[in-house]
Order: structure tokens, then sequence, then C-alpha cells
């Protein structure tokens, strides 16, 4: 393996005189810098939108959740213990429903979130209000918050004195043919802010006080889920004890599975981005396949030499499967050097602006050692099976 080696070693950086081979082996180099310095790259940019997008989810949630397995309201009574553990530091209640809402002759379904008055002083959704002011009573009536795109859908702005109306089929009543409109049950509400956290969130989330989703939907004292705040550092040892505490009829989330779809999707989309990346390289790495191809021709009368010396065949297809790999080696080392320079210079100096009016103000990047992991298992796979193909029957 050893003379091998030395061979290809030879053969990739000895002089020699320029042709047709050293042209199409640079070219190999180049494409394989090229697709290498790519996937650092764009993995890096798809890591800075992610992380993003983890932030102002993660912002905008508790640290926990506490939901029933089956039904979609549970009672707290018997639930008092949860506050006497020191890591809790904020319990609240929410009740939420799907509504319908009007407002001066528009309409729109709608998430509402009833919150206590625990969750209205420490709600992470506080740091995102980009209009109005954070508060649930206005004059004598009470208040609620909404996201900005359901606020511009609606018409809706925290300056105007119109009230908003929330309409939900009675639970107790009995639907009217002649007049279905009567069984709905209204509650007004005034719009005292916006806020701004996600496109998804922002398109169909009303907050409100828990006493108005209460009389609203007919429910005294149950409730859709509690909120938690813990401790920092102190979440997931919460979580494993109330897990254990509460038994199987109640789910304890964290951040992350409270958004379990979005987090999943954007990891399938970051394995989509790679493999197409990969396929990429996969076609510049055809350049290798031919560049040894040419090179085994071209260097006939030296195998003729080693194998009247005695070298087995084994030895030659060593040689030049190595001087294959070191191709594409070479051009993965100057891509990583390249790639990471550039992730480096746009976490430094924002070289390439975010176009539009975005919150950020050039192209986020993160840089993840697992990422140059995968990075090198992929270049270096594709330059071993293009340097393998063409040398296997030697």
């Amino acid at each position: 393996m050893k003379l091998a080696l030395k061979f290809a070693l030879r053969y990739l950086f000895a002089r020699k005189s320029y042709n047709v081979i050293n042209l199409i082996s640079g070219i190999g180099v180049a494409g394989m810098a090229v697709g290498t310095a790519a996937l650092v790259v764009i993995l890096s940019v798809f890591n800075g939108f992610d992380s993003l997008v983890s932030q102002s989810l993660t912002d905008a949630h508790p640290d926990l959740v506490v939901k029933p397995v089956t039904g979609k309201v549970f009672s707290t009574e018997g639930l008092d213990w949860i506050t006497d553990d020191p890591d809790i530091l904020r319990l609240s209640s929410v009740l939420e429903e799907q509504v319908f809402l009007s407002y001066e002759g528009k309409q729109s379904l709608a998430r509402v979130k009833g919150i206590d008055e625990a969750a209205q002083e420490e709600s992470p959704l506080k740091n995102h209000l980009v209009d109005g002011t954070w508060q649930f009573q206005k004059g004598n009536y009470a208040a609620g918050l909404a996201g900005a795109g359901l606020a511009a859908s609606l018409g809706m702005n925290p300056r105007f004195v119109a009230p908003l109306e929330l309409h939900y089929p009675s639970r107790t009543e009995a639907v009217s043919l002649a007049n279905p409109a009567a069984s709905l049950r209204t509650q007004k509400v005034l719009l005292s802010g916006v806020f701004s956290v996600s496109a998804d969130m922002d398109a169909k989330l009303l907050l409100v006080p828990i006493g108005t989703v209460r009389e609203l939907l007919e429910y005294p004292e149950e409730v859709s889920y509690l909120e938690i705040g813990t401790a920092p550092g102190k979440t997931r040892a919460v979580q494993e004890t109330l897990s254990q505490r509460l038994g199987p009829s109640f789910r304890v989330l964290d951040r992350y599975q409270q958004e379990e779809s979005i987090y999943k999707m954007m990891r399938y989309e970051k394995l989509a981005i790679y493999l197409i990346l990969i396929f990429i390289v996969l076609i510049i790495a055809f350049n290798i396949y031919s560049s040894l191809q040419m090179l085994v021709i071209e260097k006939s009368a030296d195998r003729s030499t080693l194998r009247s010396l005695g070298a087995p065949a084994s030895l030659l297809r060593h040689i030049f499967r190595l001087e294959g790999w070191l191709i594409s080696l070479l051009g993965m080392a100057i891509g990583l050097m390249l790639g990471v320079a550039l992730v480096l210079l746009q976490q430094r100096f924002g070289l390439v602006p975010m176009p539009g009016n975005f919150m950020v103000s050039a192209y986020p990047v993160v840089l993840k050692a697992s990422d140059l992991l995968w990075t090198v298992a992929g270049v270096a796979g594709i330059g071993y099976l293009m340097a393998w193909i063409p040398t296997h029957k030697l």
C-alpha cells in the first residue's frame, strides 16, 4: 500500500509535461473544491435560517406544556402539587379554541388563546410586540392581542375603537333551524396590540383574557393545557418528574415537541439540500473518472515495466485508484478551507446582505462540525467511487 501511495503521489505532484490529462485533472480538483465549498456555505446558510426560526419559536413558547392525551380540555382539580416543585417558577392556565371572528364586515377563523394573569405578566410573546401596548383591558372591554397576519387580514389596528367579535356555537343550547345564528355565543374585545413571531402563528393567533374565552366556550373551570416556566437548566428534569407523576393520561412537551412538525420539516429540508448538492458533486466528479481513464492509457508503459518487475495486478489497481482519490481529496481540502473561510467572513462582516426588509441585515450563517463531517464523508465517498470504477478491472 505504501509503494502504491508513493507512485500515486509522484503521478499527482511530480513535474510533467502539460497535456490534456493535466488539464482534466486540474478541472476535477477545481470542480471538487467548488462543490465542497458550496456544500459548506449553503448548509451553513440553512443553519442560520434554521437558528432564526428556532429562536423565534422557542422565544414564543413556554418551557413546558401539559396537555391531556385524550379530549380537548381537562380539570386542574388535584394538580396543586405541581407548584410545590422549586424548579417550577411559573404555572399558568390556558383555554384555547378555534373560533369565528368578525370585524367591520370582515370574517376569519382564528385560534383564540385565553390566558390567565400569570401568563399575561410572563408571556414570552411580550418580546415580539410590534405595535400597540401589552394590555388585556381597555375601558369596559376586555382587550386582545393579534398576530400581525391576522390583524392585517381583518384590517385591525390597535388605535381603532371598533370591537372585534368572537363567535362560537353554544355547547348547551339546541341549534335553531329557523335561526342558526341565535345559537352562537358572542364576546367582544378591543385590539390593544399586534405581535409578530412567524408567518404561521401571526396569521391565526389571538390572545385574550381566559375569562373571556370561558364565557364564550361555557367552560367554568376547565383548561386546554398548562404552561410551565422552569428554572434555567432544569427543564428536562422537571419534564421527567411531571411525566412520571401525571401518568399516561397527560403529555408533558418541551419547546421542540410543541412544534415538532416544524422542526421535522426543517430537518427534511436540510437533508434534501444535502442530497441535491451531493448529486451535483457526483456529476462534477466524472471529470476524475475521465482523467483517470486517460492516465491509465498514458501510463501503459509504466504498467508494463512494473509487471515485468513482478508487480501484481492489485498493486497497479491501488496506484491508479489512489491517484484518482487523491485528486478528489485535494479538491475537497481546498473546498473545505474556502467554504469555512467564506462562512467566517460572512459571520464577521456580513458580506452578502439580505434583500428587502428582513429581521437581519445579512444572510445568517452557522458553521456546524457535523455538517463538515457529512461533507467530508460524502465528497470522499464519491471520490473513491469515481476512482474505483475505472480501475477495478485493471
